[in-house]
């Protein structure tokens, strides 16, 4: 690999992984399934590596990929257009859109929770990871964290409910 192309590879793993938690939260908010959001965004990765020469230098990569990602997505709602449970592009369209103003509030959720999950002791942040692995199977989480499983559902709405009071008083604005 010359040196220039494995500058430009370097710069733009950097961009990527920087922001692929982002664009895969804006991907997924607009597919119904995680398996479809991570289809899609093996797709966006593909066109964001082949268009990166089109990328300017300081430009905003959250922004570019996320228009690509959008219309991956609205692609892919197309080759689905006769599933019931697929949205019309115009509603995708809508939330894309909104989407896309929220993010900078919702990274922010999203950096806050990150530091809430940090006051949580490692066993039980462990414990949580795992309710929420794709695949989990509650039922064996709760028996290795030796509880029932109704007993389990309600450790995880209590931590759900703390973490969202963290999330909450660290949005508040100082003084409220």
């Amino acid at each position: 690999m010359a040196s220039g192309s494995r500058t430009q590879h370097q710069r733009f793993l950097r961009l990527f992984t920087t922001h692929e938690p982002a664009i895969r939260a804006f991907v997924r908010r607009l597919v119904p399934s995680r398996t479809d959001a991570d289809d899609i965004l093996q797709e966006v990765a593909i066109v964001l590596w082949e268009k990166f020469d089109e990328f300017r230098e300081g430009g905003d990569f959250k922004a570019w990929a996320c228009g690509i990602a959008r219309y991956k997505v609205l692609a892919w709602l197309r080759d689905r257009g006769r599933d019931r449970l697929v949205l019309d592009s115009d509603v995708v369209e809508i939330i894309a859109t909104q989407s896309l103003e929220q993010e900078p509030v919702l990274q922010q959720q999203r950096e806050h929770l990150e530091d809430c999950l940090e006051s949580v002791p490692h066993a039980e942040r462990k414990l949580l990871a795992q309710a929420y692995q794709p695949g989990a199977v509650i039922r064996e989480v709760a028996a290795a964290s030796g509880r029932s499983v109704g007993g389990f559902y309600q450790w995880l709405h209590r931590m759900r409910q703390m973490l969202l009071n963290c999330v909450k008083r660290r949005l508040a604005p100082e003084g409220a």
